[in-house]
């Protein structure tokens, strides 16, 4: 059996490094010693990660788990955070994920009129290999849904500036969707050339839930959801397509953030066909949480994440 996972480790930084980071050395202590003991209990062979802001805080982090392990990031976006992997299997042919899809144009994120051309925060492709099966591995945060405004502020000064930044928040996630899904569909289109060509896994922070527009666009050709009549009939799409494993997750348990007191599912683990059959458990860690607010740096000091971890057991290839 091959775990692959993904959680967003909240603000990793040093102490004082950031916004966000712990204010001194115990409480930074304390919330490396429950991430680690987080991932330690759940095993992961790869794990997606997100939000890491210092490479020397997931260093430390490590340090922390037993035995040996590897580890990649992505290129930090202008909040100083990024994606990676922790992993133990080897990681190969690490690849940063960037580009909007050929024809989409440049889509505006704020008042001034600017724009982005590509992913404001990269997402990370690695190749590894376990339990008879090679497997490219994206790491992936989307665009977040809480919204900040000009000046750093969260709270907007009136409802038409909430409503555009909404707008402009949609749009860019949406965008990242997309390039994320036209990268996967050149990774799953070479896949058809040959038997022993990987499968694909997404696994990351998409800020959304599985039923959201800007989540769907990643699973590509739409039928045979999980769920559905289509589900388990091959189909002409299935070649290109990515399931999510969302409804594998027993039902009370299926939330990975609480948010003013609503528990949602952001957090996702999406298969290609190639992989979606052997999936035998997923599953959020049934962590307790306490529910965030719009002023993301009250909780500094917290330990742990305000994320839940969503973790996929896939059986060995046949």
């Amino acid at each position: 059996m091959v775990r692959i996972g993904t959680w967003n480790l909240e603000n990793l930084f040093r102490p004082g490094d950031a916004s966000g980071a712990p204010e001194d050395q115990v409480h930074y202590d304390a919330k490396i010693d429950e991430l680690a003991a987080v991932i330690t209990r759940l095993g992961p062979h790869v794990l997606a990660v997100q939000e890491v802001g210092d490479p020397r805080a997931l260093a430390d982090l490590v340090t922390r788990l037993p035995g040996r392990w590897h580890t990649a990031l992505a290129a930090p976006d202008g909040r100083g955070i990024r994606v990676g992997f922790v992993s133990r299997a080897a990681l190969a042919d690490l690849e940063q994920v960037t580009a909007f899809p050929a024809g989409l144009g440049p889509v505006q994120v704020d008042d001034d009129g600017t724009t982005i051309t590509a992913l404001g925060r990269p997402a990370l492709r690695a190749r590894v290999h376990a339990d008879a099966r090679v497997i490219d591995v994206l790491a992936v945060h989307l665009k977040s849904k809480l919204l900040s405004f000009p000046g750093g502020r969260f709270t907007p000064h009136d409802e038409d500036e909430r409503a555009r930044y909404a707008v402009y928040a949609l749009h860019r996630r949406a965008a990242e969707a997309a390039g994320v899904r036209a990268y996967v569909t050149r990774l799953l289109t070479a896949a058809n050339a040959g038997p022993d060509a990987p499968a694909a896994v997404v696994a990351g922070d998409l800020n959304d839930g599985p039923e959201a527009a800007t989540t769907q666009i990643l699973f590509g050709p739409p039928g045979s959801e999980i769920g559905t009549p289509g589900y388990g009939r091959p189909d002409a799409g299935d070649a290109q397509r990515l399931w999510s494993t969302a409804a594998l997750i027993d039902e009370a348990e299926r939330w990975t953030r609480v948010y003013r007191g609503r528990h949602e599912l952001i957090d996702h683990v999406l298969c290609s066909a190639a992989l979606i059959g052997s999936v035998t458990e997923v599953t959020t860690g049934a962590l307790p949480l306490e529910s965030i607010t719009d002023q993301p740096a009250q909780r500094r000091n917290k330990p742990a994440s305000d994320h839940r971890p969503v973790v996929v057991d896939i059986a060995p290839a046949h």
